[in-house]
Order: structure tokens, then sequence, then C-alpha cells
């Protein structure tokens, strides 16, 4: 008998499979049914890099996926379990065939669909951009899906100087961004915000009214004329724009779609670039955008960082940090 080949297909047999951990869900519900599990460690493909996560930012979006409030309307279903997370940061440790821009051990930060709520991630090379060496890992991994949804409406609405725009939930992740990139374009803005936030929206340079019932005449007594509106909160937002008299094609929603045929508004998704990414960051690097981290969750805590997200009155964005042990085959 050749010893030497039956250890060798022992060995073969039994190598361990690298795996890592991540949150996942088996049904649609509340934040308790995410839970962690051990998946197996993605290998990058021709053109791909793998990035160990060091952060990974919560959106609503998210909550929305698990609650199957998506799949509701026939958007986005898949096959369970199914994972979640849009944005993230962390270190390369793998290269795909073909990737000449970037380098094992950088520091990135970039975009991703439902993936990244886990110690490793694989995306595209053009998904990713250097991070900044004085840039935090949790602004890092809050900054890219809110930041370029944020951009995406700026663009839109085609805020320009001059104009006055009525941001509805201004305090919120993506509401925080599109404050300060409207008022970069030389924009006045109005947002909408529980009273607690609203010493914070004036920090970013906002005027902050109550939302809720009688909002359109609070406005008004603000602005007689608003030329833009964004809606990152629902709850009526889109009636009380239409009801200031603001052009419809300039009113966009980023929650409230159902009544965007019946309003004749705008339906905003985010359209994600490097370019985008890029732009972001280095208005960040300039200390001309601020990214505010109300909360920071280990990834095992999902579940409470998913209440803190649907609480709804919180300012800024809630992140999971990731502190990488991988499978043992790694």
């Amino acid at each position: 008998m050749d010893t030497r080949n039956a250890r060798d297909g022992y060995a073969a047999r039994s190598a361990p499979v690298p795996t890592m951990q991540a949150i996942v869900f088996d049904t649609y519900g509340a934040a308790d049914v995410l839970r962690l599990a051990q998946l197996p460690l993605p290998p990058p493909g021709p053109g791909e890099i793998r990035v160990r996560v060091r952060a990974a930012g919560v959106q609503p979006a998210d909550c929305a996926t698990r609650s199957g409030w998506f799949a509701q309307r026939g958007i986005g279903q898949a096959p369970f379990p199914r994972q979640l997370g849009n944005e993230f940061a962390g270190v390369i440790d793998a290269l795909g065939a073909g990737v000449t821009n970037l380098v094992e051990g950088d520091e990135v930060l970039g975009w991703t669909t439902a993936n990244a709520y886990a110690e490793a991630v694989v995306v595209t090379a053009t998904q990713a951009v250097l991070k900044p060496p004085m840039m935090s890992w949790a602004v890092a991994g809050a900054l890219s899906a809110s930041g370029q949804t944020a951009l995406t409406a700026v663009q839109a609405l085609d805020i320009d100087a001059g104009d006055t725009v009525l941001v509805h939930g201004a305090a919120g992740g993506v509401g925080t961004m599109a404050v300060q990139l409207a008022r970069l374009r030389g924009a006045r803005v109005i947002g909408t915000a529980s009273r607690e936030n609203h010493d914070y929206l004036r920090s970013l340079g906002a005027e902050p009214v109550l939302y809720g019932p009688g909002l359109a005449e609070r406005v008004r007594l603000l602005a007689p004329r608003v030329h833009a509106a964004l809606d990152g909160s629902g709850r009526g937002a889109l009636d009380a724009s239409i009801e200031l008299g603001i052009e419809p094609s300039r009113i966009g929603t980023l929650v409230d779609f159902e009544d965007v045929q019946r309003l004749g508004v705008q339906a905003i998704h985010s359209r994600r670039s490097r370019e985008r990414l890029q732009a972001l960051v280095d208005l960040h690097a300039a200390g001309r955008l601020r990214v505010h981290v109300r909360d920071i969750y280990p990834l095992a805590y999902a579940a409470v960082a998913h209440r803190d997200v649907e609480n709804g009155h919180g300012r800024g964005k809630v992140v999971l940090m990731i502190y990488n042990t991988f499978g043992h085959a790694l």
C-alpha cells in the first residue's frame, strides 16, 4: 500500500473549509429574526477584491428588507438564509486576477448589496475607494451608501444656489448628508425633525421645523416659497410638499413609492459609482462633510442595532463594528 498517497488523500478530505461569521435571517419578521451564522469565506473572482470588514453601516433599507417590506412589493426577493448590509469599510486581504489599482493591506470603504454584515465581503474593485488615514472606521463604514443616496437626490432635484429646499427626516443618515450637500451648493435648507434634534440640524446649517400636522404652515412662516423637497421620512411628507406649491418634478422620495404616481413626484433610488464615493470622501477629508455616528454595536448585536434604527428619532448613523476572528482555516 502506498502510505504516502493514503496520507495525502486523508489530508485533502480533512482540510477545513475557510469560514467567516455573518448575520443572516431565515424568515421575514422583527429584529429578533437576525442571527449570527458561520458561512463559507468567499474568494474574489477576476476584477474583485475581498475585504476584511471592520465596520458596516445600518440603514432603514436593511430593516425594510428584514421585515419583508420590500418582498411584499416584489422587490429584491431572494432565497433564505439571507444577508444584509449595503456599506462597509475594511482592509483588503485578497485580490482577484486583473486588479491593479489596489493592493492587499489597503484600507478601503465601499458599497455592496445585502452582504456587508459579515467578517468579509467580496466586491468589484470599482466599488471601493481608499480610506483616508484620519477617517475613523465607524465613519468610513457609515458613509458610502447613505452619502451616495443623498448625493443622488441633490443631483436629481437639481439643487442649486438660491434654492430653498425642504428635507423631511433631516436628522437621519441620508438627511444629515443631504442637508450638508444642499448647503454646499448654496441652497437654503429647512429640515423636519423631532424637537430634540433641532439644535443638531442648526449645527449642520439647516433651519429646523417640527414634523406632523400643520407642517406646511410652519414652513411658510420660515419661507414664502420652497423650490424643492426631499422626503426621507414618509408620514405625509409628500402631501405637505405638494401643499407648499412645489413643482412635483422637484419633489423626490426615498421611502413613499406608493404615492409617486398619484402625485407625479420622483422616486429616488441611489446611483452609486466610484467617482461619487470619491467625491464624498474628498469632502469629508477637507472638513466639509460631517458623518455623525450616534451608536456603535458589535456584529452579534445586529438585532439591537436594527431596533435602534427603527426607533426613527435618532440622528445620523448606526454602525456595526466587526472584530475579525475568521474560521480556523484562514
